[in-house]
């Protein structure tokens, strides 16, 4: 331990007293080698022990690499104050949601200038009401560095209200419960729990999951009644699989709540009858490997989401008296070239969530007649979702709205008639005008054939010629699609010259489940050449240059950012890379760290010598060489949950230990954080124009 403390002194001196220009020196190899074996293979990892995390002299070596990267952003401060006051105002900073109905209450959340963090309010749905504040977020936060205040809960009688708050960024949740007629908080408190929580009718029992301590693993669901203590809280279900994890939904009906046991690539389903809190839990079909299925409640049936012969899934019903599978009949059949993604369900009338050609559209069909409409836009590349709809017995959907070059739009459509009202639209503030701003979709073909799709956002005036800068974004995994939404941020790059891309890359869904299943396990290398052939698309046709284009990506798209590095370092003038997944074989190997038994299906097992080899040809840590690199700029959250920050960090020593240029390389630990930054709106403003800074270095100095 000697040896090791002196030499993250040195380097911690090293990194402080390094110029900009200059690369600190990475911890010497000879320190605490570790040797990794399997199948034979002996992977030597000389930043092993960069994983202990409550060592001090860690600590320090993070908080030097910090002080670096103060030192080579030093230049940019006069830029990173400008983005700042430019991010921030466009954004009005005393604002409010639009009211959602419920049980004859509206609920809303507002911000008020000057103040990180909302505040959750409710009003009666009558005239003269007063405001009446649920939850300020900010008050909260006093005397912590961070603050996540999940979703609030408001019992079924209106009477008590349950939040979880996390003052960590590890995720682990406290529940806490206060009396909305006396404002006092009641004495029950539930400590280390996921933050997921559901009412039973009566109003006074609550069912939740709970974390494992290590792996933060949901595998339990328990249920506490108010005025008990939470030790004798009653366990109602566990999971035993270590490989799935657990979380419960009510229905919009509010007739049942659901405990689902989901894994990568199969889910299962139990029913808990919601007005009968000592109710035990009834299985809807017992999971088979490789079946999805997800339960919503109509009526005298469940409606019922899978994949069951049916690639891009299908709807199906069944009697709420008998749910299983030898039940099952078709409602809307499986379709080749639509992904049903979701189904959100009313008294009258059901609303499909559905992607094609890569755009997400909402179908609505009425339970009375059969009818379906699709509600149409005109945009080539925009997003739409359902919103916050809280009345099973309403007839008006809400939905969001928007573009790359149209702020997010709140409509209310009426599912009878077929209005649309404009209930709100995020006001860009400074002079804000989408005719000054173009977007486009345009289709890559990718080195094996299939055609990728490309959102693209620019200024009108723009020239393609090759010599203006751009930002490359992309993402590719667990079969999260990224549509095309506005970012008022990136105003600030658009209006700097920049375009601005989404690579719509396999991985996601965006061209239906194959689209993802060709972009996982052994397939997963497509998802990295889909991005190399966007990026060669978008030199080769003039909107960009290599000098110009900058790449970035998180979590699992900093895995993406690492391979990229790589496989194809030439091509980027500068790499983003977020909380990166980049040590895969060490991580998949190591059970004990989170998420990892939960996603053999998206990676491969390691255990098994085919996923090993092909995992160790791309992960990013293992492929680093003796070669020119982008500049680069890394992330991580000491609390991070779900890539741990050591990750990050060992990639970048070894980067700095075997790189042979002068590119800048920064590493930005977020010391009172997890796996999303900084929870604080300033603070996010703060990270975003430090971001944007280097990336206009990047592109204006050649690195």
């Amino acid at each position: 331990m000697k040896v090791l403390a002196l030499c993250l002194v040195v380097v911690g001196v090293a990194i402080l007293m390094t110029c900009s220009k200059a690369v600190p020196q990475p911890p010497v190899a000879e320190v605490v080698p570790h040797e990794l074996e399997a199948h034979g293979d002996v992977r030597v990892d000389n930043y092993y022990w960069l994983r202990e995390r409550e060592n001090p002299e860690v600590i320090s070596y993070l908080e030097a690499e910090n002080t670096y990267m103060d030192t080579v952003m030093l230049e940019t401060a006069p830029l990173q104050a400008e983005l700042f006051d430019e991010i921030k105002g466009r954004i009005r900073q005393t604002d409010s949601s639009v009211p959602a109905a419920d049980h004859g209450w509206l609920y809303y959340h507002r911000t008020e200038d000057g103040k990180e963090y909302e505040i959750h309010c409710r009003i009666k749905d009558e005239a003269n009401a007063e405001e009446e504040i649920l939850l300020d977020v900010n008050a909260l936060a006093e005397g912590h560095e961070f603050c996540s205040a999940g979703r609030i809960q408001v019992s079924p009688e209106s009477d008590v209200m349950v939040y979880r708050i996390d003052t960590v960024g590890r995720r682990k949740y406290t529940l806490k419960f206060r009396d909305l007629g006396t404002g006092v908080h009641l004495l029950d408190e539930i400590s280390d729990v996921t933050g997921d929580a559901e009412w039973f009718n009566d109003g006074r029992t609550l069912v939740y999951t709970k974390q494992d301590s290590e792996t933060l693993r949901s595998y339990q669901v328990r249920r506490h009644v108010l005025g008990t203590d939470a030790a004798a809280d009653v366990l109602m279900f566990e999971e035993d699989d270590e490989t799935f994890n657990v979380n419960i939904e009510k229905t919009a009906s509010d007739r049942f709540i659901l405990i689902e046991s989901n894994h990568t690539l199969t889910t299962e389903v139990r029913i808990l009858d919601a007005d009968d809190p000592k109710a035990e839990p009834i299985i809807v079909e017992p999971r088979e490997r490789g079946v999805e299925y997800h339960v919503a409640h109509h009526g005298d049936r469940f409606l019922i989401r899978t994949n069951l012969d049916a690639t891009n899934f299908r709807l199906m019903e069944a009697p709420v008296t008998g749910p299983g599978r030898g039940n099952w009949r078709d409602v809307t059949p499986h379709r080749e070239d639509v992904l049903l993604q979701g189904v959100q369900v009313f008294q009258d009338f059901m609303v499909l969530t559905e992607r094609s050609d890569a755009l997400n559209r909402l179908a609505v069909v009425d339970f009375r007649d059969g009818s379906r409409e699709v509600i149409e836009f005109g945009e080539s590349a925009h997003d739409v979702w359902v919103d916050d709809n809280r009345e099973y017995d309403s007839n008006v959907l809400r939905f969001g709205y928007t573009s790359l070059t149209t702020p997010v739009s709140i409509y209310d459509f009426d599912m009878t008639t077929g209005a649309r009202e404009l209930k709100k639209r995020t006001e860009v503030l400074g002079g804000y005008d989408p005719d000054n701003y173009l977007s486009e979709r345009v289709m890559v073909p990718a080195r094996d054939g299939v055609v990728v799709p490309l959102s693209i956002v620019r200024r009108a005036d723009l020239v393609l010629d090759g010599s203006a800068p751009l930002l490359l974004y992309a993402y590719g995994s667990y079969g999260y699609s990224t549509d095309p939404v506005f970012n008022p941020d990136v105003i600030s790059l658009l209006d700097r010259g920049f375009s601005y891309a989404i690579a719509h890359i396999r991985g996601g869904t965006e061209m239906g489940r194959s689209w993802y299943e060709d972009g996982k396990l052994l397939d997963k290398k497509n998802t990295f050449t889909d991005f190399i052939d966007c990026a060669r698309f978008l030199i080769y046709e003039g909107y960009t240059s290599p000098d110009r284009l900058v790449a970035r990506g998180g979590s699992a798209g900093g895995l993406l950012m690492g391979a990229v590095s790589n496989m194809e370092p030439e091509l980027f003038a500068g790499i983003v890379a977020h909380v990166p997944f980049v040590d895969v074989i060490t991580t998949m190997l190591d059970e004990s760290i989170p998420l990892t038994t939960s996603e053999f299906d998206e990676w491969g097992n390691p255990d098994d010598e085919v996923y090993y080899d092909y995992m160790l040809s791309y992960s990013p840590y293992d492929q680093v060489e003796a070669r020119d690199y982008p500049a680069m700029m890394v992330t991580a959250g000491l609390h991070d949950s779900q890539v741990q920050y050591f990750e990050p960090a060992k990639w970048v020593a070894k980067l700095r230990a075997l790189k042979t240029d002068d590119n800048p390389l920064v590493l930005r630990t977020n010391m009172d954080a997890g796996h999303g930054g900084a929870s604080g709106r300033y603070d996010e403003y703060k990270e975003r124009a430090e971001e944007y800074a280097f990336m206009i270095k990047v592109v204006n100095s050649g690195g």
